[in-house]
């Protein structure tokens, strides 16, 4: 499909880049804190030293980026938070520019209607690998056939793009203090403005502060696990768009658990220690002091404006 773009694109009159990848593109490790391409032949936006987006192409018309999404996965339910957060990356750095998603599905896909209207759909008969295979087992899989490259002005790498800085971290930080400025419990009206709204689909979560070990078993005594030190608390949004509170526990700098006390249940995740989270929780936890405590009923108190706004988007 992408070789399929490729040619879209040069043929296509509105486009005015169409970023290389792949084969197409000399190897290179992935630069940090902006858009490229890395070594896997993959284009990603990282931040430091890990990747927080991955695009599988990016088609650039004068006033609009489109970032293309393929997948054999006969149901784009999961697909819609992903969305959101490339999307809301996109906007970040290309400011000047209206994201929109083109999204490439097999025949018979469900959930289609339930995109978002800035996505395009495009339809494909369902795809064999099968005669690909059968070359591959076969006498005949010497004959390569001469790698196609392609020399056209619309071709060209993200070093073309012009992409606003963006400090991943400081912003975390920022809305942190906001949220949390003159002793306020939850600055609700800052956390759905507009700018923030985008940031947060982008985080996915957003840290508010923290819980000593005590009083988190009091406030959930059912809960049988190690419990650290400090239990950071953080605002997550679900592919619903509802608000719910997130629980971490840094039991060490690499060992990191995320519960979710939701529905009654008490869900343990054991996050990735090489992950964004990890570094994450690690860099908020040095932004927060005895101020940024929650008791239990602070929490309680959350869970109602949380619960207020959850309740308008239904």
């Amino acid at each position: 499909m992408y070789e399929k773009l490729l040619r879209y694109a040069i043929n296509h009159s509105d486009v005015e880049t169409f970023i290389l990848k792949g084969p197409h593109k000399k190897n290179a490790a992935a630069l940090p804190n902006t858009l490229s391409v890395n070594a896997k032949g993959q284009i990603v936006y990282r931040n430091r030293s890990k990747e927080i987006g991955e695009f599988d192409a990016l088609i650039v018309t004068k006033t609009e980026i489109y970032f293309v999404e393929m997948t054999l996965v006969k149901s784009v339910t999961n697909l819609k938070r992903r969305l959101r957060k490339k999307r809301a990356l996109l906007q970040t750095v290309f400011p000047k520019h209206d994201i929109k998603a083109l999204i490439v599905l097999n025949d018979g896909a469900t959930g289609i209607k339930q995109l978002p209207d800035y996505c395009v759909v495009w339809v494909t008969k369902p795809y064999n690998a099968m005669p690909i295979f059968e070359h591959l087992a076969s006498v005949e899989r010497n004959k390569l056939r001469p790698f196609e490259r392609f020399d056209h002005v619309k071709l060209g790498n993200t070093s073309r793009l012009q992409i606003e800085n963006f400090n991943y971290y400081g912003t975390l930080a920022w809305i942190f203090k906001k949220l949390r400025a003159n002793k306020a419990l939850l600055n609700m009206g800052f956390l759905t403005s507009k700018t923030v709204t985008r940031y947060v689909d982008l985080f996915t979560k957003i840290y508010i502060g923290y819980m000593d070990a005590t009083e988190f078993k009091r406030m959930v005594p059912a809960y049988e696990g190690a419990i650290s030190e400090r239990v950071v608390v953080s605002i997550e949004k679900e592919h619903t768009n509802e608000l719910l509170l997130t629980y971490f526990m840094a039991h060490t700098r690499k060992n990191l658990d995320k519960v979710n006390l939701q529905g009654g249940e008490i869900k343990v995740v054991k996050k990735d220690p090489f992950g964004i989270s990890v570094t994450e929780v690690a860099h908020m936890e040095r932004q927060m002091d005895e101020s940024h405590k929650f008791s239990a009923r602070d929490i309680e108190g959350i869970e109602r404006i949380l619960g207020e706004h959850n309740a308008k988007l239904v």
